[in-house]
């Protein structure tokens, strides 16, 4: 009993010693596995993993004192249809005269499921180079085609004279609208090997995933039901095998970024696309850091990351879910990381400030497209938008790749950043990626607002060109983008930096970010 009492009275004297602080470098990354780890099962749009992540990083935004800017405290609910494409259920062919040929959905064919998918087609297929529509600079790949009642086949690419940005805008919705117009009751799209980012087997595993579209007709990018799919490059030539042309001649104009014109293919498809289609609803996550300047305040500038994922592997191989470390637990990472500096710092911003983590990104940049429509603030006072997904902190951060950086006078605030932080901006080394439209900075873009989207920089032909290859080929979408990967986390904290110098920079400008008058974008704005 003595020995007790002594030992009481010993740790009692002992002084408690405080827990060391957090650096950055460990905050950021304690955010990244946390979102990655196993509480969230891969936080697929609409799941409880998500709903669980959304709450994590809605406590972390009242943590910091930010106020909530939500329609429901922090959160922004949105529904959904879930379009789920049963590819055992399904079956498609090509069609010549009396003779057919049936295609293997997933080796040959992926069906779409983020439009409503025609349960039943037969068409003729027609090939249109590029599918541009871009009128306004003379360029229509739609242009003198007899599309009505047929399905429209495409390569991926452009003009090298066309600018990247262009053709990336000519993508999505414009495709579909440009084949509606035509009369076309669906669309294959095409890809080079030679720019494909990920293995097609990895395609088939996701394409077990379902797809989903707005539940709002308004916000649909098809009128109406459509045939839409991907084919498999590899096995492309089956499309050509009657038109007098080939698959490889096709490949060789898109690598060379030479024009190419539409012909006949002489076959025609018959599917019958088994799905079901359901209802879920999901979380975009807004915080607002108030602006300090009477009048400015009432303006925002809204920094976004896209807290979706992949969800649950269903391939019945590997790990239970897709972790989606860097794609894009990284991304919302340095949302939560420039907001609580920001919240922390003593002197704030000029203009008010949004951290909007958003949903369904990779269900076709649902989340933002609602935000950015409908967002929770006044949609005139939103006059910039910077976006992070899969910035990707492999090498050390020398350079940065600015999406839209000369589009707008926000491109200046990105570059006088820059050279605040000793940094260089480099330019998109794949523009045939038509990555200026495959993230969340496009749907503030199409809703008028100066908008840039940032990754660590790299130049084609270095070893960091080549790490990023080797990441987008062996992790993206993939189970492997998990926390084992090696990832250079101060650098990520000085990119964190050079975000809130951005932000800063327009928060503080005496004027809002402009459309420059030679963008294309600006006819968004007016």
């Amino acid at each position: 009993m003595r020995l007790v009492l002594f030992l009481c009275v010993a740790l009692a004297a002992t002084p408690v010693l405080a827990a060391a602080p957090l650096t950055d470098e460990a905050r950021w990354w304690g955010h990244v596995e946390t979102l990655a780890g196993p509480e969230f099962e891969g936080r697929l749009t609409g799941s409880p993993g998500h709903a669980r992540a959304a709450a994590y990083a809605a406590e972390r935004f009242k943590t910091y004192g930010l106020e909530p800017a939500g329609t429901e405290g922090y959160l922004q609910p949105v529904t959904f249809v879930v379009q789920k494409v049963d590819a055992a259920r399904s079956g498609v062919a090509l069609v010549a005269g009396t003779e057919t040929r049936a295609l293997e959905v997933g080796p040959d064919i992926i069906l779409g499921s983020r439009i409503p998918q025609l349960p039943v087609v037969e068409a003729p297929l027609v090939f249109i180079g590029y599918g541009l529509h871009l009128p306004e600079i003379g360029v229509d790949d739609f242009a003198g085609q007899d599309l009505r009642g047929k399905i429209a086949v495409y390569m991926n690419g452009g003009p090298g004279e066309i600018s990247a940005a262009l053709k990336s805008h000519s993508r999505g919705v414009q495709t579909w609208r440009a084949a509606q117009a035509a009369g076309a009751i669906g669309l294959i799209s095409l890809s080079s090997p030679k720019t494909a980012e990920v293995p097609w087997a990895r395609t088939i595993e996701n394409s077990i995933q379902p797809g989903m579209y707005p539940v709002d007709p308004a916000l649909q990018e098809a009128g109406a039901p459509k045939f839409s799919a991907s084919f498999n490059p590899a096995t492309a030539q089956k499309l050509f095998a009657r038109s007098g042309h080939s698959f490889a001649e096709v490949v060789a104009l898109a690598d060379a970024a030479k024009p190419m014109a539409g012909f006949d293919l002489k076959v025609g498809l018959k599917a019958n696309v088994a799905s079901t289609v359901s209802e879920t609803t999901s979380q975009n996550v807004v915080a607002r850091l108030p602006g300090s300047d009477p009048k400015l305040a009432a303006e925002h500038v809204v920094i976004t990351a896209h807290i979706d994922h992949l969800g649950l592997n269903e391939t019945g191989k590997g790990p239970a879910y897709y972790p989606g470390a860097m794609d894009n637990a990284s991304g919302v990472a340095s949302v939560l990381e420039v907001a609580r500096q920001m919240a922390s710092a003593k002197v704030k911003p000029k203009r008010s400030v949004l951290f909007v983590l958003v949903t369904a990104e990779e269900k076709g940049l649902l989340g933002s497209k609602y935000f950015a429509e409908r967002p929770t603030v006044p949609k005139a006072s939103v006059v910039a938008n910077l976006n992070m997904d899969m910035a990707l902190p492999l090498w050390p951060l020398t350079s940065v790749i600015v999406l839209g950086v000369d589009e707008s006078t926000l491109g200046d605030a990105a570059r006088a950043a820059a050279k605040s932080q000793g940094l260089d901006l480099v330019a998109d080394p794949y523009p045939d990626r038509n990555s200026f439209i495959r993230s969340d900075q496009y749907s503030f873009i199409r809703a008028g607002v100066p908008a840039l989207a940032f990754k660590f920089g790299f130049k084609p032909g270095t070893p960091e060109a080549e790490i990023e290859r080797a990441w987008r080929s062996n992790r993206y979408h993939g189970l492997a983008d998990d926390l084992s990967q090696p990832v250079e986390r101060a650098e990520a904290v000085k990119f964190n930096a050079y975000m809130a110098a951005v932000v800063l920079q327009a928060a503080n400008a005496s004027t809002r970010p402009a459309w420059k008058d030679a963008s294309f974008f600006k006819r968004f704005a007016d």
